[in-house]
């Protein structure tokens, strides 16, 4: 599954299930959950090296995680795609009946979190002066790696850019869009204004502090810390990213109603068509 590098361990770690599963649009979801432990392995030792025991701990502490998320939580995600595919075979779905879903998809992220939140302390204090060094570092480039892509050119290149990534992931679950849905996506896309530009330097201050955290890796009050940054994600990214984010989640609210409703029977065929393979996906799945 291809995906692009998360600015940390700890996201990494705590996000990775969440998106490979429901999110990503991986072409196999089975392999993508037998190998998400894994995956976070290689990702993270793309930003630090671990030594053997630091690599044993992470893999004890996955395999622990994944065997909780998929007898807890995967009967959960088949219950919520039932109802996704229930509404979706009644007809076009509304603006309310969207919003329940897009909440229901987010309801499942807290209880994934405190799950995996232990497995990012235990990592992250187990990091030695050196390797935080190498963090920073990975981290900066990475930034620097993503600035450069996603602000290549003008605001309208960087508007069109944006158009072309939202237009790719809606087609996972519309199939292929047509010319007013198109339309609709570009619209979107320009009336976003500094969103992207936003986006990364909201980014950025959260990895800011992130690292001050990591100042106080051994102090008692460590856990806590790391816990306030990842449930108030949005507190360290700064006011401007909160206020980007609100009216951007009832932006994308609004589109995805209307791409819906400008879209055929295809569109809501191919829909109901995902939602049941995702469900058929879990189902297969076993703890083992």
């Amino acid at each position: 599954m291809a995906g692009r590098r998360l600015s940390t361990l700890l996201r990494l770690v705590a996000i990775t299930l969440t998106a490979a599963l429901v999110l990503a649009g991986c072409s196999s979801t089975k392999m993508a959950y037998r190998y998400a432990d894994w995956g976070v392995v290689w990702w993270v030792e793309d930003f630090v090296n671990l030594d053997r025991d630091q690599k044993r701990q992470l893999n004890q502490d996955l395999d622990a995680l994944r065997q909780w998320h998929c007898s807890a939580e995967l009967p959960r995600y088949s219950a919520w795609l039932e109802e996704l595919e229930a509404d979706v075979a009644s007809g076009p779905p509304d603006v309310d009946t969207i919003t329940y879903h897009q909440q229901r998809l987010m309801g499942f992220v807290p209880d994934l979190l405190n799950k995996a939140l232990p497995v990012a302390v235990n990592l992250l204090q187990s990091l030695s002066d050196e390797q935080v060094d190498e963090l920073v570092q990975n981290m900066v480039r990475d930034q620097e790696e993503l600035e450069q892509e996603m602000l290549a050119g003008d605001a309208d290149e960087t508007a069109q850019a944006r158009a072309d990534r939202t237009a790719e992931r809606v087609e996972r679950w519309l199939g292929d869009l047509n010319a007013e849905q198109q339309s609709l996506v570009q619209q979107w896309s320009s009336n976003r204004g500094q969103q992207t530009e936003i986006w990364l330097q909201g980014r950025r201050n959260w990895q800011q502090a992130l690292l001050t955290t990591l100042d106080s890796r051994d102090q008692p009050g460590f856990a806590d810390s790391i816990k306030d940054l990842v449930v108030n994600s949005e507190q360290a990214r700064g006011p401007e990213y909160q206020a980007m984010m609100e009216e951007s989640q009832q932006a994308l609210t609004s589109l995805m109603h209307d791409l819906i409703q400008a879209g055929d029977q295809q569109h809501q065929e191919h829909l109901q068509a995902r939602a049941d393979k995702l469900n058929r996906d879990f189902i297969a799945l076993t703890c083992s």
